[in-house]
């Protein structure tokens, strides 16, 4: 019988046309998994199975009727506790905001999850507003990886990605600041797209400002695409929201990586220690990028490691968030972020803009750069999945996370779009991503060559399951 929590949306939406099997099957199948799992794993700050299962129901009869609404009637999807969703408590992670608020508003994506019929499972778990590439935090504890509960699940999406590897819903939405929905895809071994800023609308703007953006996260580049039909719309609360592109993703997989100008940056010339597994999963992927037609070039971009202008955007932004906060509820918050949220305070405005110029002319320079290369391809991560609940690997000399994501967070100074794709495992069963970055507005072209890469079964939608799942 076919395990339906395996299932992607792609597939679960073409059983719902024959009659194979209904929204409610699908639905109570995600619901059990997630369920199962929740208590090992931690994926959920709340699932609302009763909510789940009376959308299901409504779906199936629209599917009886031969009138499905939108493009995603009766799959399961799930929300990074992020994102506002009405009629249910949007906490981000922290004791510090009163769940008994109105609550009564969608955020532009979820509301077009909603209005193509998707069946909303629960709430996924982040670190306090999203602040950290691990998941915990005081409010919900320690997420943990799905291949190895003793080691971190990433962040600060890894409630979503662990959900979508474990099979409690085939489609998350993740938010992504400094690699926050490629951090956990690449340690839980799934696909999720950061799509180019103002893609894909965000209401509440961010006190993260513009770097931070929303984007799928998903079991394959199919399901992502079909994802950013539905959700890469403008919307009026978005004042920096991109106008509607000009096709439909989902349209735009075929066509493969023949003539495509490949740039492989292993190391970022030198600046990154790769660990030698990552590197060699990730250079067979790129020697099978070549082998499908794709001219391949090792090169680097003229890019020289950004992490203090990061800091001074990321660390003002944090401070932003909580300033309205007294003293008691400061005492309420993670440590790591009261110590950046103090440094961020410091900040005068003249060392933001400085880190402004940093960051323009960081776009310049790969604006340039894309000139000559359509796609850029470095590992999403040097490391794979390390213990669970600390903020950096032991041993490791870093202090903050980014000292370990050095491929993701430029890419969010940029608004290019950039994806991670699961390309093979470590000694240990541990997943290993693979980072495709595109000029920005060209999310079709990394979609693609992802698309490409899953259709090669270089990577591919069940090959990576976690062991005992």
């Amino acid at each position: 019988m076919t395990e339906l929590s395996e299932l992607t949306a792609v597939r679960l939406l073409d059983g719902y046309r024959t009659g194979e099997w209904s929204p409610v099957e699908a639905t109570r199948a995600a619901l059990e998994r997630a369920e199962a799992v929740q208590p090992e794993v931690n994926a959920f700050v709340r699932l609302t199975a009763e909510e789940a299962l009376a959308r299901a129901r409504e779906s199936e009869e629209r599917w009886r009727r031969g009138e499905p609404r939108g493009l995603l009637d009766g799959v399961p999807v799930t929300v990074k506790d992020i994102l506002l969703q009405r009629g249910t408590p949007t906490l981000r992670g922290s004791r510090t905001v009163d769940p008994a608020g109105r609550w009564d508003e969608d955020a532009p994506s979820v509301a077009r999850l909603r209005e193509h019929g998707a069946v909303f499972l629960g709430r996924t778990t982040t670190p306090e507003f999203g602040w950290k590439g691990v998941t915990d935090s005081p409010l919900s504890g320690v997420t943990r990886n799905p291949y190895d509960p003793s080691r971190t699940a990433g962040g600060s999406s890894g409630g979503s990605a662990a959900a979508v590897a474990l099979g409690a819903g085939p489609l998350s939405l993740g938010t992504d600041g400094g690699g926050s929905v490629r951090i956990p895809a690449a340690f839980c071994g799934i696909f999720a797209l950061k799509p180019t800023y103002g893609r894909v609308p965000l209401y509440p703007a961010s006190a993260f400002g513009t770097l931070a953006h929303v984007g799928p996260m998903t079991r394959d580049a199919a399901d992502a695409a079909l994802l950013m039909d539905v959700i890469g719309h403008p919307d009026s609360r978005d004042w920096s929201a991109l106008a509607p592109p000009p096709g439909a993703y989902a349209q735009g997989l075929a066509g493969g990586v023949r003539g495509l100008r490949v740039a492989y940056s292993p190391s970022l010339g030198g600046q990154v220690a790769v660990r030698p597994a990552v590197a060699a999963a990730v250079r067979r992927a790129v020697e099978r990028l070549a082998e499908l037609g794709a001219y391949v070039t090792e090169t680097d971009p003229d890019l020289t490691d950004p992490v203090e202008a990061f800091h001074t955007l990321w660390f003002s932004g944090a401070a932003r968030v909580t300033q309205h906060l007294g003293p008691h509820q400061r005492e309420l918050l993670d440590p790591g972020l009261r110590e950046i949220c103090a440094r961020g305070a410091r900040h005068s405005a003249l060392d933001y803009l400085a880190a402004v110029d940093v960051r323009m002319d960081l776009g310049r320079r790969m604006g340039r750069f894309h000139d000559t290369y359509d796609l850029l391809v470095t590992p999403t991560l040097p490391i794979t999945a390390f213990e669970a609940g600390a903020e950096v690997p032991k041993g490791s000399g870093h202090r903050r996370w980014t000292g370990w994501t050095p491929f993701t967070y430029p890419f969010n100074m940029t608004q290019q779009p950039a994806a991670s794709v699961p390309v093979g495992v470590d000694g240990d069963g541990l997943p290993i991503g693979l980072q495709l970055v595109a000029a920005r507005h060209r999310d079709d072209l990394v979609l693609r060559a992802a698309h490409t890469l899953y259709e090669a079964r270089v990577a591919w939608a069940g090959r990576l399951r976690p062991s005992g799942s």
